[in-house]
């Protein structure tokens, strides 16, 4: 059965093409310096947001029409598998994501949970035999359910603990048998409500303890993907014990676990988190630590996660500055975790959805890869750090000043003079190469 037959698959018609179903600057097989657009971009479909999303609010049920959903149950889990790769297929895009309660239904117990995802990992897997689409990463939703309500590595109770320890262990065992490139943590309730009933250390104990089995059991299977932690500030808690990169990596330092972990890095995470999508990337880059990226958007007028898909070429062509300048993105990609609005219900709205985040992260790109070529950003911050190239400043640097060589150096100082940071004329520079990046001009 075909769910989006009046579709045809979605090709490059360049900037002047007024076709809807079709990119005008997503071009997979142009090169961007030595390496094709697919091949640095790495696009993937988020499972749950394209084919479990109802589009429901907290204010209304779901408006999403679905065609696989007059199924229920396995049938529609099965139904499910069918839209999803024909939508990988004409989307032509080489990965997508999961969790496992995304891909086959909770049964009564954990046991017929399992035997649920074995028969739709089955199907999966024999989908990807004939299919260019492969799996991105996988990971387990350990905060559902009213199981999870204090938490899963975090919980208090160690029952809830040991289940969410079998899930993961289920969760890694699919991953190596779907060949997932990396393999995602998302604490979505490791974290408190309140310190009033808290023993802080021993869940953030408890949480690193989880960490440390999930990647014993990962070498005892000899399943090599890269683990990924994606920080996130708040929903549902008050506060989350992966509030950001910062925290994320003193955390994974503290425990031991920072060559074992990455991140991904969710746009919208950033911005609940009051960081820019760019400061969560570059904080991760210079420590090493940039895994991923979840692409999406917030919205500026409200304050919670709306996973809006991208379409903002300002925060694209930032964003894929800093993915460029750590050298891409490995083994991870730019997935989806994106969600098209209440008001967009139609199927054929999510080929929209996606081809605008595609276009608006090539745009990103080849505006990034420009802006590299020419120094832009580089020439700003030499220029402005000149003064630890040489004298006083490259003694600092070099480790040869101590407070009292500075001191002695300061006694000599008659005047200071600091120079503009010309922001203004920075940002006006990168408008320019937005606004120039087609016309070749």
């Amino acid at each position: 059965m075909r769910y989006f037959a009046n579709i045809d698959h979605i090709k490059y018609e360049g900037p002047a093409s007024t076709n809807p179903l079709a990119f005008k600057f997503y071009n997979p097989e142009e090169k961007i310096g030595n390496r094709t657009m697919e091949e640095i971009l790495r696009f993937g479909v988020a499972y749950w947001h394209t084919f479990t999303e109802n589009l429901k609010d907290p204010f209304g049920t779901g408006t999403a029409i679905r065609p696989w959903d007059k199924f229920s149950g396995m049938d529609l889990a099965k139904a499910r598998v069918e839209a999803a790769f024909e939508f990988f297929e004409k989307l032509n895009v080489p990965y997508f994501c999961f969790h496992d309660v995304d891909i086959a239904p909770e049964g009564e117990t954990l046991r017929e949970s399992n035997q649920n995802l074995d028969v739709i990992v089955a199907m999966i897997k024999d989908y990807m035999k004939n299919s260019k689409t492969k799996l991105l990463w996988n990971t387990v939703n350990n905060f559902s359910h009213p199981r999870f309500v204090h938490g899963a590595g975090s919980s208090n109770n160690a029952d809830v603990f040991a289940y969410a320890a079998a899930k993961v262990k289920k969760g890694l065992e699919v991953g190596k048998e779907l060949g997932a490139e990396n393999y995602v943590f998302w604490g979505g309730r490791e974290g408190y409500e309140t310190l009033l009933n808290t023993d802080m250390k021993l869940e953030m104990d408890n949480l690193g303890r989880f960490f440390h089995m999930a990647a014993a059991y990962a070498k005892e299977i000899g399943f090599d993907a890269q683990f990924l932690i994606e920080p996130k500030p708040k929903e549902p808690t008050s506060h989350q014990y992966d509030f950001d990169v910062a925290s994320g990596y003193a955390f994974l330092q503290n425990y031991g676990l920072q060559d074992i972990f990455k991140f991904n890095i969710e746009a919208n995470h950033a911005t609940l988190a009051g960081h820019t999508f760019e400061h969560e990337l570059r904080y991760a880059r210079i420590h090493d630590m940039l895994g991923s990226v979840d692409a999406n958007q917030g919205h500026p007028l409200l304050g919670w996660d709306t996973d809006e898909f991208p379409s903002d070429l300002y925060a694209t062509t930032l964003a894929m500055y800093e993915i460029l300048k750590n050298g891409g993105l490995g083994r991870g990609g730019l997935n989806f975790d994106a969600k098209v609005r209440r008001g967009s219900f139609e199927p054929e709205d999510l080929f929209h959805a996606h081809i605008a985040g595609m276009d608006s992260f090539a745009v990103g790109l080849k505006v990034a890869q420009k802006m590299m070529d020419d120094h832009v950003l580089e020439n700003v911050v030499h220029n402005r750090y000149s003064s630890y190239t040489e004298g006083i400043g490259k003694e600092i640097v070099d480790g040869k000043a101590d407070f009292h060589k500075l001191e002695e150096y300061a006694f000599g100082l008659s005047d200071i003079k600091n120079e503009s940071g010309k922001l203004e004329r920075i940002k006006a520079t990168i408008n320019q190469y937005l606004l120039t990046a087609y016309t070749g001009k």
